[in-house]
């Protein structure tokens, strides 16, 4: 059974130049030599671009709006071309619509490309990584920052290695039923508000935000912060999500699957997530059963099915039982 989650709204966010640097220039060793002003441009698509033929007057294959690379290759060959081919060249890649440009390898920059660069406003770039090290890291960190997001109300938790999500109206015992984990010694990513981000290899990554990072409220006591009650090993920063457990209260006329074959899943982000609805009442161990949940999903997911396993032996009895009742009426007959 497959459903969809309410998650607040779904973003493609807008990516500038700005962004990109200040988040991931250290880990790029990126270093700005020209136009520092014009940092404010937009990045259209997720990808990187090199030059390549286009140097040589080929531009039917160059695209113009995505972040220009140089690697060794493309500054060696400019330094063998006549200074006025070269600007000519230059100025025919280099147009307005280029986010920025990167220099990366270990050859000194040529003197047009930051002349050009500050005509046209475009920013600049070095890197001391190699031209496939940029490339590759360069690719990811870009397709990271432009994938599709989404914010769930609920706390995010790590039990036995699962991230779980748990949901459930106000006041339900969401945070209480948390906190109950991480004294279990499980831990928490996000509690009230979590950011999911669909990741490239396909499943969704939970972070929380900033300003209440590592911090629950629990009514009647407040906010706590739970790297500093219980240890920086009962929290992380970010964890895949597996699991949602959505916390109800219990209803006497309502229907409660008792064996666990009806097996439900929620649709975020376009990747179905594994979904559990968890009666509360007073009296029920709400830590105890959401422990079990994970373990029992673990199972599921190494290959063994509880309640398949149980409805096997429950139908081979009931056909072997019918199997017994045949042969004595015809003995009886």
């Amino acid at each position: 059974m497959k459903g969809k989650t309410n998650p607040s709204f779904t973003m493609y966010m807008d990516v500038y130049v700005i962004d990109f640097f200040q988040k991931h220039g250290q880990d790029l060793e990126l270093t700005i030599l020209a136009c520092k002003e014009h940092l404010r441009r937009k990045i259209p698509k997720a990808e990187l671009h090199r030059p390549g033929l286009s140097l040589s007057g080929f531009l039917k294959k160059f695209v113009p709006n995505r972040l220009l690379v140089f690697g060794n290759s493309e500054i060696l060959y400019l330094k063998e071309l006549e200074k006025d081919l070269q600007k000519e060249r230059l100025r025919a890649i280099l147009t307005e619509e280029i986010p920025a440009v990167i220099i990366a390898g270990k050859y000194v920059v040529p003197p047009l490309i930051p002349a050009i660069c500050k005509e046209k406003g475009i920013p600049l770039f070095k890197t001391s990584l190699s031209t496939i090290e940029f490339l590759s890291m360069g690719n990811f960190l870009l397709a990271d920052q432009f994938a599709p997001t989404t914010t769930c109300h609920g706390t995010l938790v790590e039990a036995f290695g699962v991230g779980v999500l748990i949901q459930g109206d106000s006041s339900i015992g969401k945070s209480e039923a948390a906190l109950g984990l991480i004294e279990r010694g499980h831990r928490l990513i996000s509690d009230d508000v979590v950011k999911m981000r669909l990741r490239k290899d396909a499943f969704i990554e939970g972070t929380g935000p900033e300003l209440n990072k590592h911090m629950m409220e629990i009514r009647g006591i407040g906010i706590i912060n739970v790297a500093h009650l219980y240890g920086a090993v009962c929290v992380r920063s970010s964890k895949r999500l597996d699991l949602i457990v959505k916390l109800e209260k219990w209803d006497d006329h309502a229907f409660y699957d008792r064996i666990g074959l009806d097996e439900k899943c929620i649709e975020m982000l376009g990747v179905n997530i594994p979904y559990h609805i968890l009666p509360v009442k007073p009296g029920r161990d709400v830590v105890l059963l959401i422990e079990t949940i994970v373990l029992n999903h673990r199972l599921k997911s190494m290959g063994y099915h509880s309640a398949r396993e149980f409805n096997v032996k429950l139908l081979e009895t009931i056909s072997r039982k019918q199997e017994e009742t045949k042969s004595e009426t015809y003995s009886e007959s």
